[in-house]
């Protein structure tokens, strides 16, 4: 506890922004460095950063969070018998789909978690989120903000030699420390500096294990991710927002005895900070290992969900 209430003082941006705001580090973005994001694009490759939304995925049923279920209304068959009242022949398909809105690559909201009672910017957390959801920070009020420089840390390919390992995939409760984010910037170059405003791609090569041997314990299992002490090092460099390739973004088990995600309760409440999980970074990663260029325009806007404390998402980098 006494960690925790050290940690969240230094890395506190409560009243930064002013005592309304409902944005945290999305501040940092700005029209230009949209603008420079945006002349990152130079072959025009287009890469998708989703996982599959389908019954194959991860979830073992933790909190009531579930695979998609996918399920057709209306299909080509009652079209062929005519049974969908259309005139002239017309015939159509329509869907829906049941999920959690964190059950695949996803964002959390600023009102996804709460320290000691509180949400980000020291708003009480029942004055923030009710049964009818996020009644200041929903999730929609960061549709439009969530785009601009993105950056990818291949942590686990830059500590494949350093590490002795058979892949680039960092082992399960690995826990990646501010040096080891400063050695993958060094090893990849200067298209990977972080700051101001960038949002911070970090692979694990998790994901890519779980390709190859199975899902296992993904959901809420072992992990690498990122150590409670990178809280700083992410607060220092004012970065808008962070996704990796993880289901809980931070080592697990956790560094503390008894813990639940700490640093969540450090970087969402108190920093602001918009974490991504569950991304798949891999074909990207392979892109950049080849030509050097680490940098790219990043365009991940959540579903503008009414009060919502998480959203699904298809992020889209481009070189």
């Amino acid at each position: 506890m006494g960690s925790i209430e050290a940690m969240a003082a230094r890395c506190s941006n409560w009243g930064r922004w002013g005592e309304d705001d409902v944005l945290g580090t999305l501040n940092f973005v700005d029209d230009a460095k949209r603008v420079e994001a945006a002349g990152l694009v130079r072959r025009g490759r287009a890469f998708s950063l989703a996982q599959a939304f389908d019954t194959n995925g991860p979830q073992n049923g933790w909190r009531r969070r579930t695979n998609p279920v996918h399920t057709m209304t209306d299909t080509g068959l009652e079209a062929e018998f005519g049974d969908q009242g259309f005139p002239h022949g017309f015939g159509g398909a329509d869907d829906v789909i049941a999920m959690p809105l964190q059950c695949s690559t996803q964002w959390d909201g600023l009102g996804h978690i709460f320290d000691r009672g509180r949400a980000w910017n020291g708003r009480r957390a029942g004055a923030v989120v009710t049964s009818d959801g996020d009644q200041v920070t929903g999730i929609q009020t960061a549709a439009a903000h969530l785009a601009g420089r993105g950056v990818l840390l291949d942590v686990g390919r830059a500590l494949v030699e350093e590490l002795g390992l058979e892949h680039p995939e960092l082992p399960d409760g690995f826990a990646i420390t501010p040096e080891h984010l400063e050695a993958t910037i060094e090893a990849q170059g200067a298209s990977s500096a972080v700051g101001r405003g960038d949002i911070l791609l970090i692979r694990t090569g998790q994901y890519a294990r779980t390709r190859r041997d199975g899902w296992g314990s993904y959901a809420g299992g072992p992990s690498p991710g990122l150590s409670f002490t990178a809280a700083p090092w992410l607060h220092e460099r004012e970065v808008a927002a962070v996704a990796t390739d993880t289901w809980g973004f931070e080592v697990r088990p956790n560094e503390f005895d008894d813990a639940f995600q700490p640093l969540h309760q450090i970087v969402i409440p108190h920093m602001g900070l918009f974490i991504g999980e569950m991304w798949n970074l891999d074909e990207l990663a392979a892109h950049c290992a080849a030509d050097g260029q680490y940098d790219v325009l990043l365009s991940a806007p959540p579903l503008p969900i009414t009060g919502a404390v998480g959203s699904p998402l298809n992020p889209m980098a481009l070189k």
